[in-house]
């Protein structure tokens, strides 16, 4: 995992969001890993993420699940990261999860 800067971090990656102020309501869920699906993706909460290695990891590996589209993350460092996945049909929330854990990292 790495470490480096400030609790928010804009990352220069086309499929990557940030929250450059901190105002982004990350980790306030209800504890399940993964929201409901709507036209703007489905959400998960990643645990451990903390610079921009770490977000191209997670992209990479969810990016790769058959059928994801594309993945936008939202970097909170010392939070949870917000993921979001589009994908051509439901998302495979196992393979998600999967995927993040070889990344390095954990769904909240």
């Amino acid at each position: 995992m790495c470490s480096s800067g400030s609790a928010t971090e804009r990352i220069p990656h086309d499929r990557v969001v940030t929250d450059p102020i901190g105002t982004d309501p990350i980790g306030t869920d209800s504890g399940h890993a993964a929201a409901p699906a709507t036209d703007a993706g489905t959400e998960f909460f990643v645990t451990g993420m903390t610079c921009g290695h770490c977000v191209a990891s997670v992209t990479e590996e969810v990016g790769a699940i058959a059928g994801v589209q594309s993945v936008d993350v939202v970097l909170k460092k010392g939070g949870a990261s917000r993921v979001t996945v589009h994908a051509a049909g439901p998302v495979d929330a196992e393979a998600v999860r999967a995927a993040v854990e070889e990344a390095g990292y954990q769904l909240a």
